[in-house]
């Protein structure tokens, strides 16, 4: 079977780094799969899961955006910023698309509420996250 290098990192640092069969990951302009040798793509990444596929299964990330940058032998994702799948809490997500909730509703202006719209886009992003890992664990 063939295989490439992947990188993930963020902010707080590497998050995975190792062999993968094939990565999938939510562009800005939809999903996409990218298997050994593909073809070099330097592409926006979007909040949601970025699956990597090794050869003892599969690992979950949750990428808060980002930027992934193909080439033939290696994949690096540098994320704004990631969790991993065994670090996901989901009253920790709860509380914080609660929180985004309640700023939206106290809102005034067109640039506060455009703020408070976003703030609340990224808080719900790590919760579905979470919600879709436990429908796949069942």
């Amino acid at each position: 079977m063939s295989t490439f290098q992947v990188e993930v990192v963020s902010a707080e640092g590497q998050i995975f780094s190792g062999e993968a069969s094939a990565v999938y990951a939510n562009a800005i302009t939809g999903e996409i799969g990218i298997l050994p040798r593909h073809a070099p793509l330097l592409t926006k990444l979007k909040p949601g899961a970025l699956r990597v596929q090794t050869g003892s299964g599969e690992q979950n990330i949750f990428i808060g955006g980002g930027i992934m940058e193909v080439q033939p032998k290696l994949v690096t994702v540098l994320a704004d910023s990631a969790l991993r799948a065994a670090d996901a809490d989901e009253q920790a997500a709860l509380a914080a698309q609660k929180s985004a909730q309640e700023k939206l509703s106290g809102v005034k202006g067109d640039l506060d509420m455009a703020k408070a719209q976003q703030e609340l886009a990224e808080a719900a992003a790590p919760l579905k996250f979470v919600q879709d890992l436990k429908k796949t664990a069942r």
